[in-house]
């Protein structure tokens, strides 16, 4: 596969993708509609900034980006929330998004006494999960797994899981009040911060959840942010969306979605295994997702990545990667390949060390135009980068 050192295809044009290579040859209608679907033409992405798009102020430190500003799922729960007419669950939940946004970047994260219910909730979903992991999650997935030392009695501190992901990978957990714009949650990866929830779903439906909460970050994030290979993948996603137009934060906040939240990679033997967070944290997306069922699709950044659209239960279409590393380079050129003003004057982390890298400039390319940071307002775009609403651009 060349994908990672071909040069993007030029505007308008339309890729097709390469057959599953997994798709059954028996002839069933399963084994037809993988086929068809899979070689659908695709157009090619144009970045670019709108007429009159004001400029942004880039951020210079995981300082100025606000963990408080929230745009949804924080305290305030909608009427179809499980935990809508559950008065106690919504104050608890307004005394943990305090807790977040008192939180100072650099200390540790604030320790969360959780109760029964919440204790009794992350046992059902831990049980239902790691049954699975095994046999359906990718093999750095379950070798990261095993260092955090996970049990089904204890919910994990996320100032424990940073520890062990700070010795691992120089990369550290924030606690967050709810639902962060993608600009500001991407941006916070570019400084190698993960911005997680602490808040348990409602115990009514263990195994449902409007929105993230601890048990998706820490059974579905927390692991692989300490493997460096995917660590290098995710921070090239967020170095790639400091400076980044909107057009351009919404391609990026798509190329998150189908791969840190819903990607799978094909292991040595070929054979596909889920690494993305919204997989491993749901037993039936994980054992679906390696059905025939799905559309499977290469990663290709240069082409416009499918609406995402969740209103089905599962994701219709998931996209592979050959390796993190491989991956990580491909949104490296990317970031050349698109305009991000400024990222030459902001210092981030250099995701090799757990120092600070001289300048964001390290092989990602600049763009001419100046622009930065502005904080939206659109809780609905901000609710399909992490949590399952359905919009398109």
């Amino acid at each position: 596969r060349e994908c990672a050192r071909s040069p993007p295809p030029a505007a308008g044009a339309a890729t097709a993708a390469p057959p599953r290579e997994d798709a059954s040859s028996d002839g069933s209608a399963e084994a037809l509609l993988g086929a068809l679907t899979a070689n659908t033409p695709r157009k090619a992405y144009e970045p670019g900034w709108a007429e009159g798009e004001e400029p942004y102020e880039l951020p210079r430190s995981i300082h100025d980006i606000d963990n408080g500003q929230i745009l949804g799922y924080g305290a305030d729960l909608a009427e179809d929330h499980p935990g809508f007419n559950d008065e106690e669950y919504k104050r608890r939940r307004v005394w943990i998004s305090q807790l977040a946004k008192a939180h100072v970047p650099g200390t540790p994260c604030p320790r969360v006494e959780y109760t029964a219910v919440e204790k009794a909730t992350w046992s059902a979903v831990y049980d239902r999960l790691t049954a699975l992991y095994p046999s359906h999650a990718c093999e750095r997935f379950n070798e990261a797994f095993a260092k955090f030392g996970f049990s089904r009695e204890v919910v994990p501190q996320l100032a424990d899981c940073a520890d062990v992901i700070h010795r691992e990978t120089g990369w550290t957990i924030r606690p967050t009040a709810g639902l962060l714009h993608p600009r500001d949650f991407l941006a916070g990866l570019a400084f190698k911060t993960f911005h997680s929830t602490q808040y348990v779903r409602h115990g009514s439906k263990p195994m449902y959840t409007p929105e993230p909460d601890v048990v998706h970050e820490i059974l579905g994030h927390v692991p692989m942010l300490a493997d460096p290979d995917f660590a290098s993948l995710i921070h090239a996603i967020g170095v790639a969306s400091l400076g980044a137009s909107k057009r351009d934060l919404w391609h990026l906040t798509k190329v998150y979605w189908y791969t840190v939240e819903f990607g799978l990679i094909r292991e040595a033997d070929r054979s596909l295994k889920a690494f993305g967070a919204g997989v491993l944290s749901s037993y039936g997306e994980l054992e679906y997702s390696l059905t025939p069922q799905p559309e499977i699709r290469e990663l290709d950044p240069y082409v416009v990545m499918p609406k995402i659209d969740y209103s089905g239960g599962f994701q219709k279409t998931y996209f592979v990667l050959e390796s993190f590393d491989e991956g990580a380079q491909l949104l490296k050129e990317f970031a050349g390949f698109i305009s991000r003003p400024g990222v030459d004057e902001v210092q981030v982390p250099d995701v090799a060390v757990h120092g600070y890298a001289d300048s964001a400039e390290q092989d990602w390319g600049t763009g001419a135009q100046r622009g930065s940071v502005k904080n939206g307002k659109d809780a609905q775009r901000a609710a399909a980068a992490r949590g399952g609403s359905d919009w398109e651009e």
